[in-house]
């Protein structure tokens, strides 16, 4: 009887054990799954701060090369800053040596103004209207403020450039003569500067200006022929050829 309470005394142990013994497997497997979880959170967290160090490195980055292009950007400005500045204190240099030349080149081109207008009243009568208004607008492009001084230049030297190619010049044209207390329209000639003749559109008369007495005077039938061929000529109607003119002769001296 002692043996069989025995038996069953262990087998109740037995039974009570197991019991004990699945509970404790119970309870660890839940703790197991308890920190699986909060291992995989814990994961899901370290990622996210991962990423988003990532991200912060990433910006880091970004806005450390944008400093160092934005520094650069700086430094190129400020040289260029520098140059343009330098560069606009050449120019006002050269602006006041500028005006410093016009206060002596202006008066110079009055000068040769005058001396042209002076010129062309002691010349020899031809073309008077078209030169007086050259000089004429000579001294209208000095009072103006819109035309430079090296165009104010170029003009002038221009003007002179014309004068002296009269006198390498035949040309023939068609003008007014006063001459007599009356007023007709005649044929030019001007051989350069040498000679200044006259031929009426009927060919009837020719004259010549003479620079002795500064009056217009008639030629001879001698010269009526010479004159017309040298029109012809002047007009490129006929070949060149020798013509004769008349020229004052030299003053004793």
């Amino acid at each position: 009887m002692f043996k069989v309470l025995s038996l069953g005394a262990a087998a109740v142990a037995l039974t009570l054990s197991a019991a004990a013994t699945a509970d404790t497997l119970g309870s660890a497997m839940q703790q197991q799954k308890r920190m699986d979880s909060a291992a995989k959170d814990s994961q899901k967290r370290i990622d996210k701060l991962d990423d988003e160090a990532q991200k912060l490195l990433a910006e880091y980055r970004y806005v450390t090369r944008e400093t160092t292009s934005l520094k650069r950007y700086n430094e190129q400005m400020e040289r260029q800053i520098g140059s343009q500045l330098s560069e606009m204190e050449s120019i006002r240099t050269q602006l006041e040596q500028i005006n410093d030349v016009s206060r002596e080149v202006i008066p110079m081109m009055l000068r040769m103004i005058d001396t042209l207008d002076k010129f062309i009243e002691l010349d020899i009568p031809f073309l008077q209207e078209e030169r007086s208004m050259r000089v004429a607008s000579l001294h209208e492009i000095m009072d103006r403020a819109d035309v430079s001084t090296s165009e104010k230049y170029r003009r002038i030297v221009e003007a002179y450039q014309i004068e002296m190619e009269y006198a390498r010049t035949i040309e023939a044209y068609q003008a007014e003569l006063d001459a007599e207390g009356q007023t007709r329209t005649v044929d030019f000639l001007r051989i350069g500067r040498i000679a200044l003749m006259y031929q009426t559109l009927d060919g009837e008369e020719t004259g010549y200006y003479n620079t002795e007495t500064g009056q217009w005077a008639k030629l001879g039938g001698a010269y009526e022929a010479p004159v017309r061929n040298g029109l012809r000529i002047a007009r490129k109607q006929a070949a060149p050829n020798i013509l004769t003119v008349p020229v004052a002769a030299p003053k004793d001296l």
